[in-house]
């Protein structure tokens, strides 16, 4: 924790990820990769779906990655995207397409996946991937977590509780890309 704000930061592979925590709700990364991936960023322990969130920044990446509202619930095990920007989606497994929505906060696409016996927040395990992904990309802006988890129930994508949600930057490789570039948020 740094003062309101949960900060995380997870690797696993080879390669120069170099995120750092600033102050108070700024981060900022650069990464370059060759096999592996990362995950960092600062946000919020727990708390509601209720919570809107304000971001703004710069990001420049290359390759398989997002600019994401990410987070993780329990009961069920979900882990969950609300992507923002990227250069390549390159999703490591499959997209189960669920429909599109739009909102005063922009237009998104809506998909499942599912990871088996994969890194979580409660070790190996086979969960479910919930992803809204922005139809026009941004590097700032508002997200009403409410309004996507709105939208994710009525398609039968059922959240647990939450454990934590940040403002974050991801870079993986995926097959021969592998991911590069720099961000401040």
């Amino acid at each position: 924790r740094q003062g309101n704000y949960y900060w995380s930061n997870w690797s696993e592979g080879q390669g120069n990820w170099n995120c750092r925590n600033e102050a108070g709700g700024r981060f900022s990364v650069t990464w370059s990769g060759n096999n592996g991936g990362f995950v960092c960023g600062k946000g919020w322990r727990g708390g509601s779906g209720n919570r809107v969130i304000r971001f703004q920044g710069s990001y420049t990446p290359t390759g398989p990655g997002y600019l994401a509202i990410y987070g993780w619930t329990r009961n069920p095990l979900i882990e969950y995207y609300i992507v923002e920007s990227y250069d390549i989606l390159a999703p490591g497994e499959p997209w189960t397409l669920k429909g599109n929505f739009s909102s005063d906060e922009g237009d998104y696409d809506i998909y499942t996946s599912t990871r088996v016996n994969k890194p979580s927040i409660e070790g190996t395990r086979t969960f479910q991937q919930f992803w809204s992904v922005r139809q026009q990309k941004r590097v700032g802006g508002t997200v009403s977590l409410a309004r996507h988890f709105e939208e994710w129930s009525r398609r039968g994508m059922r959240l647990g509780g939450h454990d934590y949600c940040i403002v974050a930057v991801e870079g993986f490789t995926n097959g021969t890309r592998t991911p590069s570039g720099q961000a401040s948020i």
